[in-house]
């Protein structure tokens, strides 16, 4: 958006009072929290509760109090830094020094304008290096999880950029031609754009950008491939492959997911998942997740994301235009040029501020969904099997036993453990 002389003075303050306002609530709100998950975590490490006295050693419970302590403590420092940094592109003019920097080297409306959010993106992955190497090598590492090696990571990190550049750089410059060359609705088009890429990347994610980071290979467990095909046809879903993958080169971890729409999905195992369950076991934990497709969770999924979405490209689309939303957010638009690149900048650094607030809403929901497809679980397989299956990933994921009910209750997507295996054994 162009604007005038007179309309690129600051119209007043109100945007960057409630900008501190939300953004010192959140940062207190998850910094309160966080204390009260470590007291809670660490006021119940001395004993196992009841519930698995008989599944899971002491020692395997003071790991994983240890391990969520470390994690959360972790977070609390990078919540700060992340805020700090906030600040300083936004109100202490970041954001302005880099715009005029960027416009130094490039005059072409649009070029400048991507370069300026390539530049950003690069220097906020910069800044959050040291923590994902502390988290990978360090924290993970102590607690016997991390499989990465150095290379792996920065491969997958020049693999993520390569992506970045072949599927984001396109999608970003026609959002800001559309923004430029679209009229008043603009983001009627943008949010249509998005929503056309974003479905792409569904369809294509299992076959051409899953294994551009791992290898995945057919089930060969026949009688396990035989099982897991009946219970598709009984839950109705058309399975285009059983693949292994090979989860163990990064992580101790397991997991278990199907991917993919029509024709091209599939069901893919983590190397891990499969050495520690038993057929059985996987066979209830896929019964779960066969679940959320059931109950349609993750149409439902995609179509709030795409709603939520064109709500916000139309709030998008008004405030782009006003002035006081760059001033109020320490950046003066440039007169002579157009500020599309930088309202994105701008917007979508401060959304999660102003969003936050909702998170335990969202919570709910999820975790809502977790239940229902444990129900549907139970009906296809063996509530006493997942039940068996949670415990061992639990365990093995260094999962804590007894999270504090405000935190999880704020946070988890998921129920804790032991209100999930309540609801399963009295099902």
């Amino acid at each position: 958006m162009i604007f005038s002389q007179t309309a690129s003075r600051p119209t007043g303050l109100m945007l960057t009072l409630l900008f501190v306002v939300f953004l010192l609530g959140m940062v207190g709100v998850r910094l309160w929290l966080a204390n009260r998950q470590i007291r809670h975590v660490l006021s119940h490490r001395a004993e196992v509760p009841t519930e698995f006295a008989t599944r899971i050693g002491l020692e395997s419970h003071q790991k994983a109090a240890d391990y969520t302590t470390a994690r959360v403590r972790l977070g609390m420092f990078e919540l700060v830094f992340d805020a700090a940094v906030l600040v300083g592109l936004t109100l202490l003019g970041g954001l302005q020094i880099l715009d005029l920097w960027v416009s130094s080297l490039v005059t072409h409306d649009l070029l400048r304008q991507v370069l300026l959010i390539v530049v950003v993106s690069v220097l906020l992955g910069v800044i959050g290096l040291p923590f994902s190497i502390y988290r990978q090598f360090k924290l993970e590492a102590k607690f016997g999880f991390n499989r990465m090696t150095p290379g792996l990571f920065v491969g997958d990190m020049l693999k993520g950029l390569l992506l970045g550049l072949v599927l984001g750089l396109p999608l970003l410059a026609a959002v800001l031609w559309l923004m430029a060359e679209a009229g008043t609705y603009w983001w009627l088009w943008a949010w249509g754009l998005w929503s056309g890429f974003n479905l792409l990347v569904l369809f294509i994610f299992p076959t051409w950008i899953a294994p551009f980071f791992n290898k995945f290979t057919p089930l060969t467990d026949e009688t396990l491939a035989s099982s897991i095909r009946s219970l598709a046809d009984r839950c109705g879903f058309a399975l285009n492959g059983l693949f292994v993958m090979d989860g163990s080169k990064r992580s101790a971890h397991g997991n278990a997911y199907f991917t993919g729409f029509g024709k091209a999905r599939r069901i893919v195992f983590f190397d891990t998942l499969l050495a520690r369950l038993t057929p059985d076991e996987i066979i209830a934990v896929l019964a779960h997740e066969l679940g959320h497709f059931k109950h349609k969770h993750i149409l439902k999924r995609i179509v709030f994301s795409f709603a939520g979405a064109l709500f916000f490209f139309a709030i998008l689309g008004w405030i782009a235009q006003q002035a006081w939303f760059y001033t109020d957010l320490g950046v003066i638009p440039q007169l002579g040029g157009r500020n599309d690149g930088m309202a994105l900048l701008l917007f979508f650094m401060v959304i999660p501020v102003f969003t936050f607030a909702l998170t335990p809403l969202f919570s709910w929901f999820s975790r809502k969904d977790e239940f229902q497809a444990d129900q549907f679980a139970t009906q296809q397989s063996s509530a006493e099997q997942l039940v068996s299956a949670l415990v061992k990933l639990v365990d093995d994921n260094a999962s804590t036993l007894t999270p504090d009910p405000i935190h999880s209750a704020f946070y988890d997507s998921h129920p804790p453990a032991s209100i999930r295996i309540r609801h399963l054994l009295a099902s």
